[in-house]
């Protein structure tokens, strides 16, 4: 796919996600999701944040001191802190953000395991990924399967399992640190049953409308290499450990009784 078709593609879905995002399911389906994130949020510091996707921002809830957002084009970025660039190419140098948010963008991104590498590659090596999607497993699997609804927000696009993303992750050295879900909601009903959502997030129901994953980078860990010294200068043989230390000191003993014991019989 060309740039220039990768980013009317992009354009179209970030129109139809607006529209979605301002519905009233969509702004209460938000509210949850901000309930979700925000104990994660409220506690990251740093300097620098990104949040790529079509709602408004969810990371404004943190205290990190510059938060971008991103747009496919100039004419849809929202504020001037907007990056407008295609999202699998981030023009951004390595480890350079705090905390990345990838907010329903995989479903509708062409190769979206580029996407994962590069919200992967700028997050720094203490920084956080999280990304949230549509729970394949939820309430509202039933419309995504179907052909008609399969076409419009919030039902098109590719739904993935967190177990895909996980093996997305480790590619690229990320492993997941805890998946919680969110948007619970009876078949057909609203998003407005406060006592179901509460219920769900307490015990994180795995039936949420969405997932919410956070991920980190692996820490490979350090092992101390020991050397092996010889202390011929203490005892003989001492690098055999404390066994043969033990062994020369009872030699050395039973060899002074000895001559003890003939120091008395001359005598």
């Amino acid at each position: 796919m060309s740039n220039s078709q990768m980013t009317m593609t992009l354009a179209q879905a970030v129109r139809e996600g607006r529209r979605f995002w301002a519905s009233e399911y969509g702004a209460a389906l938000w509210q949850a999701q901000r309930a979700c994130l925000g104990p994660l949020c409220e506690s990251r510091f740093g300097s620098h944040s990104l949040q790529l996707g079509m709602a408004a921002r969810l990371t404004d809830m943190c205290p990190i001191r510059h938060a971008m957002s991103w747009s496919p084009t100039r004419a849809l970025a929202q504020d001037d802190a907007a990056l407008v660039c295609d999202p699998s190419a981030l023009p951004l140098p390595d480890e350079s953000l705090d905390l990345v948010l990838v907010h329903h963008l995989l479903e509708v991104m062409p190769n979206a395991h580029h996407l994962v590498r590069e919200a992967a590659r700028v997050t720094r090596d203490d920084g956080i990924l999280v990304m949230m999607g549509w729970n394949p497993f939820g309430v509202d699997v039933l419309g995504h399967l179907s052909p008609t609804s399969r076409r419009r927000w919030p039902c098109k696009g590719h739904w993935r399992r967190s177990s895909r993303l996980r093996e997305w992750l480790a590619f690229v050295d990320f492993e997941i640190d805890r998946v919680d879900y969110c948007g619970f909601r009876l078949p057909g009903g609203h998003i407005h049953n406060l006592g179901l959502e509460t219920l769900g997030r307490r015990y994180n129901l795995p039936i949420g409308g969405c997932y919410l994953i956070v991920a980190r980078r692996k820490q490979i860990p350090v092992h101390p290499v020991r050397t092996m010294l010889r202390r011929d200068t203490m005892t003989s043989n001492s690098w055999l450990g404390p066994a043969a230390l033990h062994r020369n000191e009872r030699t050395r003993r039973a060899r002074a009784q000895a001559h003890d014991d003939r120091m008395a019989e001359v005598d």
